[in-house]
């Protein structure tokens, strides 16, 4: 045998084929489930991912398609309703609450006496928030007196005896409210019974009153004298009947001698009449001295006020400290608000029109009206140039003075006096402007439109989507809205709705 033969036949010797065992079957069907499960898992595994990238195609876009798609939408009528009401224009802006009057005090004229200095205060009686009285001392500046008497207008001058106006009218009458008569006195005449007056005031307060007349009554002495020998001369000029004045006669001591022609000797008619002449002259004198002497008021030591009692909004010196500027500031008179008008507004705004205060810190609100809307703008007042002495601090317009310009100021009152409570708050002012006489049709005032022809219409739409046009006639606006009637009586009601613009209408299928 070869060796070929003998390889395979010891082979075969040793590899002789296997006898069956029993459950061999279960591990070939085992192995092909296990097989089978791994095929379904990949296959759902791709079942899967093609779903998910079937969304992701769905909803995920890119900048470009959205921009494709979004198309312009259909458009729609956007309406409003009709309504019936009163319509009013208002005004909304802010103010503040503060007296009526405010005066600055800054006596800057004071007067003291001889080899007097700057004026400094000497006495401060009151406190911020005190109350003032007519008639009661406020300050003292170099031992002068500073007091209040009841008057509207500010004073602007000294006024001594003899003065006439109507500034005299009112010291007059603000005395004699404090119980100073002022005798038989003109009215505006600054008699003798108006200084008696003032003279009383005075001394009620503890001060004498300055001289109109500083020179220590050496020109109402000299008056006296010169009436007193006119007086004399007269006497002499007249002489007994019968005789003249001879040379050296009369207070001298000397006799008249007899002339032999009493009376009518050369010039003696003529001495008389000039005597006399020189005697109405030397009366006439002594009078206007006597009526320029006596008590005088300074501008600098009274502060008039309008009404009382007043209260002392705040206090800038102290005892000790020079004038420069507002010693105190009093404010008198009821509670008002004050604000100021740019252009646009002052010519919406006029005296009489109602107005709602409302205060934000209470709560509460108050009725009134606008009492005042300057003519002129009022600029503020500038550093280093405070108010004059008795003079309103607020202004009343005046559009000098070199301040930043406010505006113009309205001033609104109130219909029942404000809460004491209300001073010096920030308050909301609701302004009606305008309203219409009682209800009216009222549409938004984006519905009316005018035509080619001029007329002005509004487009009613029905319930079934169907438009019209209404001829109407404009009136008072506020607040977006604007009243109108139609120029055809009941082609308008209340209720109907009228197109105000157009609006996006959903398209189906798709959001807005």
């Amino acid at each position: 045998m070869s060796e070929p033969e003998q390889v395979v036949e010891h082979t075969e010797a040793l590899s002789p084929e296997a006898p069956e065992v029993p459950g061999d079957d279960r591990d070939d069907r085992g192995g092909l489930a296990r097989g089978r499960r791994v095929v379904l898992a990949v296959v759902g595994g791709a079942a899967l991912m093609a779903v998910g990238g079937l969304l992701a195609t769905t909803l995920v876009k890119s900048p470009a398609q959205v921009a494709a798609e979004a198309g312009p939408p259909a458009q729609g009528a956007l309406t409003a309703e009709v309504e019936r009401r009163v319509l009013a224009q208002t005004v909304v802006m802010r103010g503040t609450v503060a007296a009526d009057q405010s005066v600055a005090v800054s006596p800057q004229g004071i007067r003291s006496g001889e080899g007097a200095g700057a004026a400094v205060v000497t006495k401060l009686p009151l406190k911020a928030g005190e109350p003032v009285t007519a008639g009661q001392l406020i300050a003292e500046v170099s031992g002068r007196p500073v007091f209040t008497l009841h008057g509207a207008q500010p004073m602007y001058r000294d006024l001594r005896p003899g003065a006439t106006g109507d500034d005299v009218t009112q010291l007059q009458r603000a005395l004699q409210e404090l119980g100073h008569g002022t005798g038989a006195d003109a009215k505006g005449l600054f008699g003798a019974g108006t200084k008696a007056a003032l003279a009383a005031r005075y001394r009620a307060i503890g001060y004498q009153p300055l001289p109109a007349v500083a020179d220590g009554g050496a020109a109402l002495k000299a008056a006296r004298e010169a009436v007193r020998s006119a007086t004399w001369a007269v006497e002499d000029a007249s002489g007994p009947v019968g005789a003249s004045a001879e040379p050296g006669s009369g207070k001298g001591g000397a006799t008249a001698t007899p002339s032999p022609k009493a009376g009518t000797g050369p010039g003696s008619g003529r001495e008389l009449a000039r005597a006399r002449e020189a005697l109405g002259e030397a009366r006439a004198a002594l009078a206007a001295a006597e009526a320029a002497d006596g008590p005088m008021l300074p501008a600098a030591e009274t502060v008039f006020l309008g009404s009382f009692p007043a209260r002392v909004s705040s206090v800038g010196a102290r005892a000790g400290s020079p004038v420069s500027g507002p010693v105190l500031t009093l404010s008198a008179g009821e509670l008002v608000v004050e604000a100021y008008l740019k252009d646009d507004k002052r010519q919406l705004l006029r005296a009489g029109m109602a107005v709602v205060i409302s205060s934000e810190v209470s709560g509460t609100d108050a009725r009134g009206k606008v009492a005042l809307v300057a003519a002129e703008r009022t600029a503020a007042q500038p550093a280093g140039g405070p108010p004059q002495q008795g003079q309103d601090s607020k202004g009343g317009g005046g559009g000098g003075g070199g301040g930043a310009d406010l505006g113009y100021r309205m001033v609104v009152r109130a219909d029942q006096p404000l809460p004491a409570g209300f001073a010096g708050q920030d308050v909301r002012l609701t302004i009606e402007s305008a309203a219409t006489d009682g209800e009216a049709l009222v549409v938004p005032v984006t519905a009316v439109s005018a035509g080619a022809d001029g007329r002005t219409v509004v487009t009613a739409v029905s319930a079934e989507g169907t438009q019209r046009r209404i001829e109407v006639r404009t009136g008072t606006s506020g607040d977006g809205f604007v009243a109108v009637t139609p120029a055809r009586a009941g082609a308008l009601a209340a209720g109907t709705r009228v197109v105000i613009g157009v609006a996006p209408r959903q398209t189906p299928g798709k959001s807005e």
